[in-house]
């Protein structure tokens, strides 16, 4: 069988009328590729023969394990039935035995839970308690010290604390009142603080 490299190695004699050697050598080269492309495609032929003989012989040996096992097979599917009818008996105890621990889980997560909140709700009573006993305390000092602030600024604005008892003595001129201290700006701005302040509480 001529092969490609006899192709591209042949020469031939050359005469006087004989054919153009470009043109012969381009035609070889052509049927060199053509040549090394057909044996290509018929070893790739080969192969695939070659796989397909060995996949159906593989085939075939199954076929014959599958038919002499048949009888294994279906004893073992029998068994596997009956091996599922034990399993789905004992799943179904299993599961009642699960919800029934389950459902004492249930009971003892909730009742710890309705003590965790009664003691968290008697926590919560303790502190509403101490907030209110504080906040009483708090009000009632600082009301006595707006007490302060207020006799300090009557002071300020010349207003006794407490009205006194003005005397008169027989044939005597009264007293003159004393002149009243003079209204600044300061004293105003300290009046509407402690305003303010007592409006807040």
């Amino acid at each position: 069988m001529i092969t490609p490299l006899d192709i591209q190695n042949i020469e031939f004699s050359k005469a006087v009328r004989g054919y153009k050697e470009e043109e012969v050598d381009e035609f070889l080269d052509q049927l060199t590729k053509d040549l090394e492309q057909v044996l290509a495609e018929r070893d790739a032929l080969l192969l695939v023969k070659d796989e397909l003989t060995a996949q159906l012989a593989e085939a075939n040996t199954k076929v014959v394990n599958y038919q002499q096992q048949e009888g294994a097979v279906l004893t073992t599917l029998e068994a596997a039935k009956a091996l599922m009818n034990d399993i789905s008996t004992s799943a179904e105890k299993r599961a009642q035995i699960l919800v029934m621990n389950a459902e004492l889980d249930a009971q003892n997560i909730r009742r710890q839970a309705e003590e965790s909140l009664g003691v968290l709700k008697d926590e919560e009573t303790r502190l509403i308690q101490r907030v209110s006993n504080f906040k009483a305390r708090y009000k009632s000092l600082l009301e006595g010290e707006l007490e302060k602030f207020d006799d300090f600024s009557d002071e300020l604005v010349g207003i006794p604390t407490s009205p006194s008892v003005v005397k008169f003595e027989k044939k005597a001129e009264p007293a003159a009142a004393p002149a009243p201290a003079p209204v600044t700006a300061d004293t105003v701005d300290l009046e509407k603080t402690i305003t303010n302040f007592r409006g807040e509480l």
